[in-house]
């Protein structure tokens, strides 16, 4: 058996790992953090190779708090996301950035390191041990025949992303009768309801259907994902203006690009999996209630 690697992404994990730093903090009942259940699940579904998306400035601290412990058991890479990461002509063009270039370019970063079929999670969302299994049976599978990129997304449902403390970002999808994706729109600032959940933006709000299949950043990709995520991020880099200095290359936003020009096919993934995770240090509770249901 080859290669099926997991990426997370964390480089936007803090430096002081002892101040609260949420993705960091202990949920389970022996310290555990949510990373340490998403490898768990994942090595149980067939992985085999663990990379981890980070900062230079927080891989000594990193290594302490869990790569080390989970060197033991796996393979492991690290890759770091860095601000100048980018094409030399373009470094002048942003002096004053702070902020990430966002998860395409996370998952741009791994491009000498994975060779294989990957999946991408996010370093604080648990998303359930099913999903794993799920996505490792569709990267399992031969896709030579194809003339387009052939990737996953598992999907989840609005009402069951939502937190209780605020406004989230989610990938909003449509899906065919397929269960093919048709499109995405990474939509911001979406809160609970007395109607559901609307969209929030200024001073109006636009109600928006719970049950909307949503990405959680989730995604089965293949190593030719690579090219097209490189080609995106110049044009990004290119047409980004200073006024818009914020603006991240997303996943997301990405995939919606590549279905439009009809360059990939996008299959999602069900599970009835409850995703749980920390968007808020309010929600820490919640996610502990939910880890001690599973495992104890």
């Amino acid at each position: 058996m080859g290669k099926i690697t997991l990426i997370i992404m964390a480089a936007g994990i803090g430096s002081r790992f002892g101040g609260g730093i949420k993705q960091l903090e202990p949920v389970g009942p022996n310290g555990e953090i949510i990373m340490d259940y998403s490898i768990k699940d994942a090595l149980k579904a067939g992985f085999n190779k663990v990379v981890f998306v980070i900062r230079k400035d927080i891989e000594e601290e990193f290594r302490q708090v869990i790569g080390k412990r989970i060197e033991r058991i796996v393979e492991v890479d690290y890759v770091f996301q860095e601000l100048d990461n980018i094409p030399n002509k373009y470094k002048k063009k942003f002096p004053n950035r702070t902020k990430p270039w966002g998860t395409g370019q996370a998952i741009l970063c791994c491009k000498e390191v994975v060779k294989e079929p990957f999946l991408v999670i996010n370093a604080d969302d648990y998303y359930g041990g099913k999903a794993y299994e799920q996505a490792y049976k569709y990267l399992m599978r031969d896709t030579k025949d194809s003339d387009k990129l052939n990737i996953c997304m598992v999907g989840f449902l609005l009402k069951n992303t939502l937190s209780d403390n605020g406004g989230v970002t989610r990938g909003v999808c449509q899906v065919n009768k397929e269960r093919m994706l048709t499109d995405i729109v990474e939509t911001h600032n979406i809160v609970k309801s007395d109607k559901g959940a609307q969209v929030i933006s200024g001073d109006s709000s636009i109600e928006i259907d719970i049950e909307s299949e949503v990405s959680m950043n989730m995604w089965g990709l293949r190593p030719e994902i690579f090219g097209e995520l490189e080609e995106g991020f110049n044009d990004f880099l290119e047409n980004i203006s200073l006024e818009d200095s914020d603006s991240e290359y997303l996943l997301p936003t990405i995939i919606g690009k590549l279905l439009e020009e009809d360059k990939v096919e996008v299959e999602v993934l069900q599970t009835k999996d409850k995703w749980f995770g920390v968007t808020y240090k309010e929600d820490k509770e919640a996610v502990i209630q939910a880890i001690k249901s599973i495992v104890c």
